[in-house]
This record gives C-alpha cells, structure tokens and sequence, in this order.
C-alpha cells in the first residue's frame, strides 16, 4: 500500500543544496600539500516523491554531492561552504548528534557493491532492520513485517524467509535489491542511491531498476540516483544534472537532456556513438584454443564451467558475455591456471599449457597477461605510476634505471598519457587514466593474449569510449590478441570479432560477432539483447511488459 508521508516544510523542497563547496588535500611526492576543489558551488533542489538524476564523468563530484546529502565526506574531503537543508533545516549546523539522527532515518544510502557494504557474519534480516530500531522508528516484529512487505515489492524469492539467509547466499541482483529494502525499511524522505546498477549484467539490472522505480512510486520516498549511464538514467529520473569538474553543466527535466541538451558536453554524453568494429576474418589455427574444458571450485562435484571450448586467433577479438555467474570469469581463471580443469585441455600458441599456475614458465606468464575491472585495487596505492609499469620490465626482461625509464616514458605515450605522469600516485589518477595504466603494465610484458575482465564497466561513456579505442588500436599496432569479458552488449559489438554467450557455465551461442547478433536467437541470447537500456523514454516499462507477455504466453 502507498505510503503517504506528511511534508515536514510544507510547500519547500524537501533537499535544498545551496552554492555546496567541497575540498580535499593532496600530497604530491616532494611538494607541499595542497588543497584541491571537489565541488564548487553547487546548488540543487529536489521535492518530496521525485528523483533527481546526477550524471557526469568520473571526477565530476556526483558520489560527493550524494553524500552531502547526509552530511558526510569520504576519504578526507571536507564541506568547505554552502548549506544542505533538509526539510527546512541545514544539516551542516546540527553537529555530530544531528547527523546521527538523520542518517539511516531521513536519510539513507545505497551503494554501487552490495556485497562490500553487508555484514557476512550476520543473517539479512538483522542488518535490514537495524536502522529502523536503532532510531527507535518501530518494533522488532513491526519492522520485520516492514521488511518482508518490501522483500515482495522488490520481487525477491520467498519474501518470508530470504531474511534468514546470510548475504553469500543470494545473488548479486538480489542483494541489491535487499540493501534498497534496507534503506526503505526506516521509512525516510530521501534515499541517495549510488551506482546501483552498475556492476550488474543486463538482465539482472533491468529487474533491479524495475523494482527500484515501483519502490519508490510505491512509498513516495525522494531520490538523488548517481550514475554514469544515462540510459540508466532515463529511465528512473524526472530531472537530470549534469555535472563535470565538481561544476554544474546543466540542468532539467529527463526529457529535455535527453532530446534536447542545450550544453555541448551534455550533448557529448546523449550522442556517444559507439564504435563501429569490422569483425576480422579469422586465420587458419587458433593462437589459443579452450578444448572441453570442465572445472570446479575447491575440487567439488559442482561443475562451474561445463564443456566449455572456444577458440582465439592472433589479433583478434574473442568476447564473452552472460549474466552474474554464467562462468565468464572462472573461464579466464581457468585460462590463466587459477582454477585447474577437471577435464579438457588449453592450447596456446602451439603448446598445452599446464592447469597450475604454479607449473607455468615465465614465457607463459609474460604471453598471457590481465586487466582487471576495478584499476584502484590492482595497482599499489604507495607506488608510481613509472614504478607500477616498469615492474613487468625489470621481471621479465630485466631492464633497469635509463633503459627500464626510456621504455615506460614509450608505453605512456602508447596509451595516449605522456611522461608526465611518470612521478603520480594513482590516487592523483582518474578512473580512466588508472584503467590506461593497467593497460600500459600488461602491454610491458609484450603478451600475446590479453584477457580484459570488465574493464569498461565502471566508468563513464566518453571514457569507456576513449579506452576501446585505445584497445583497438593497440591491437593494430601491437597484433594482440583479446579475451574480453563483458556484459554490456554495446560494448561487444565496438569491439569483438567473435562472441561466446554463456549460461550456467555453459556456452550455448558461440560464432562470429555477425552470426551470433542475427537472428534466429535461442531465448536466453534473446534475452540479453532485449535487457540491453536504451536511450529512450518509457523502455523500462515496455521491457518489463514484453518479458511479463511472454511469460504469459509460455
């Protein structure tokens, strides 16, 4: 049933942010510290029951302006200026005893990984109430009743007892989905939800946008959803803001950025136009062939990859697409020698290469090299990034001192950055620039296979773009081949040559890019590429009724 909230500044804007300045300080190696600017001068203003979109780049300050909201600044950043009222008091003004009071009451959060933000130690219910009795807003029993009525507004599996499970045992999609039922559970006037979405696959993300927008029509709750995907976007927000540089680029409703942005850079973000990739005819032999391969975690009997066999040929791209826990990653594990098969068997150029990683020469470690999703946790926060690129060159081909500095200044300019970062931290990095770094340390071992995990899925369009390209000309110009792991289908078709879709650890679509995107499709292929958002008004709804009809007709 809806829940009608009574305003408490009847008439104002339930969050009124004015002219916000945010600072943090940073330490460059052999300079002072300085102070640099997040936000500035921001100001914003959202009613009760809407949603205001924040889009924008990474560095643009949108996560930042989100969590002013609760009077929070992470990692050292201070609120430097300007007022965040909340129903008609400024929240900056009410101390620590304030901010305790709104956070988890008026206020709550949503993070982008629902895994890192939930207690494994402890059962779903509990951490899903224990804000709501912490502030004193109901009673156990009530609150529990609170929670399994939004565990079936939210569309999770047996609403009446998935609380009593711990946070392992559901799904990603779906810890989402109950860590949005924790933050509803208080009941409060504003929820700030942070990339949720982000790092789900297509068709999980459409059930949790679903779920997220009926949610908040359902309860009247107002939100600040931050995102770097304006389809995403589109289809949850009345309002978007565009930021960039901690600075406001422009302003209104989804319909007028969307069809008619009035800021070049807007305009830049709505018209991404994804890269037309001629799919390359492959050669006579495979450079890498995965033949039947069988695995399990920890030597169970549960198979995790399942007959798995797919083929690579030099300079070309092989892309492997499917759901959370299709088998995707674990095929690259068992690429790589992290996970042994159980049968089957991994030929790369030319020789079988042995399941253990610990078997491995150093040849078959330097030609087969990794770029990881998250650039942040692969690289070591205490090093350069000269030292970070030229570690691969003193390890494998035992450069030191002008020759090791000559090479990683040539590897710098590959990946279109220059020396001039030789001497910075990756914390002094943008997300995309730490991402080229990680390229520019695989491409040091000269590989000849590089498997990409994902490494576009968590940064902005304009961005991701600027890395395909990049990948692809490096593959030009070095004749590299690609294992890429995704689940974004627009990101497949910029890049891949052929296609491998996996389900269950299986794969039951696999060809080249041209053959597997045309119909006729198997349901699950089918599936995937209706999940796919697009920049339109009303997808979300369309999709949802087209998956509920033939669901109906089966």
């Amino acid at each position: 049933m809806a829940r009608v909230k009574a305003s408490r500044t009847e008439g104002g804007p339930l969050l009124d942010i004015r002219n916000l300045k945010i600072e943090a300080t940073v330490y460059p190696p052999g300079e002072d510290p300085r102070n640099v600017t997040i936000v500035d001068g921001v100001s914003l203003t959202l009613q009760k029951g809407k949603v205001l979109g924040l889009i924008g780049e990474s560095g643009a300050g949108k996560s930042t302006i989100g969590l002013s909201a609760m009077g929070y600044g992470r990692g050292g950043v201070r609120i430097t200026g300007g007022e965040v009222i909340i129903n008609g008091r400024d929240i900056l003004k009410g101390g620590l005893g304030g901010l305790r009071r709104l956070r988890g009451k008026e206020v709550c959060y949503v993070a982008q990984s629902a895994a890192a933000a939930f207690n494994p130690a402890h059962k779903l219910m509990d951490q899903v109430v224990e804000a709501t009795l912490l502030h004193g807003v109901a009673s156990r029993a009530e609150a529990e009743k609170r929670a399994v009525n939004l565990f079936r507004k939210l569309s999770l599996p047996n609403p009446e007892t998935i609380g009593d499970r711990y946070p392992h045992q559901v799904s990603g999609g779906q810890l989402q989905r109950v860590m949005t039922a924790m933050a509803l559970c208080s009941e409060p006037d504003l929820i700030v939800f942070d990339e949720p979405t982000t790092a789900l696959d297509v068709t999980t993300q459409i059930d949790v946008l679903a779920a997220i927008k009926d949610a908040i029509r359902d309860t009247g709750v107002a939100a600040l959803y931050i995102t770097h995907d304006l389809a995403v976007v589109a289809q949850v927000s009345d309002e978007i803001m565009v930021l960039r540089h901690g600075k406001l680029v422009e302003w209104g409703g989804t319909r007028q950025i969307i069809k008619e942005p009035r800021q070049e850079y807007t305009n830049q973000l709505v018209s991404v136009h994804h890269i037309e990739h001629q799919e390359k005819v492959p050669g006579e032999a495979p450079f890498l062939s995965v033949k039947n391969v069988t695995a399990a975690y920890g030597g169970g009997s549960v198979d995790v990859l399942k007959n798995v066999s797919v083929d690579i040929y030099p300079g070309q791209t092989l892309a492997v697409v499917g759901e959370s826990g299709s088998g995707k990653s674990t095929l690259a594990r068992a690429i790589t020698g992290l996970l042994p098969p159980r049968e089957g068997s991994i030929n790369f150029d030319g020789r079988t290469l042995p399941g253990r990683l610990a078997d491995r020469t150093k040849d078959d470690l330097r030609e087969l090299q990794m770029i990881y999703q998250m650039a942040d946790v692969a690289m070591n926060p205490r090093q350069t990034v000269g030292t970070i690129i030229g570690r691969p060159l003193e390890f494998y081909f035992g450069l030191r001192g002008k020759e090791r500095d000559q090479r990683v200044a040539e590897l710098l300019e590959e990946i279109e950055m220059g020396k001039g970062f030789l001497d910075r931290y990756p914390a002094e990095l943008s997300g995309g620039q730490k991402q080229r770094v990680c390229i520019a340390r695989a491409l040091a071992a000269k590989p000849k296979l590089i498997i990409c995990d994902e490494v576009t899925s968590a940064l902005d369009p304009l961005v991701a773009n600027g890395i395909l390209k990049l990948l692809l000309n490096l593959q030009s110009v070095e004749n590299v081949a690609y294992l890429f792991i995704t689940h974004d289908l627009a990101t497949v078709k910029s890049i891949a040559d052929s296609i491998a879709v996996m389900y269950r650890g299986a794969v039951v679509r696999y060809g080249p890019k041209s053959q597997v995107l045309e119909p006729p499709f198997d349901d699950y292929t089918d599936l995937l590429l209706s999940s796919v958002p697009e920049m339109e008004l009303g997808w979300l709804e369309k999709a949802i009724s087209g998956r509920r009809m033939e669901a109906a007709g089966n």
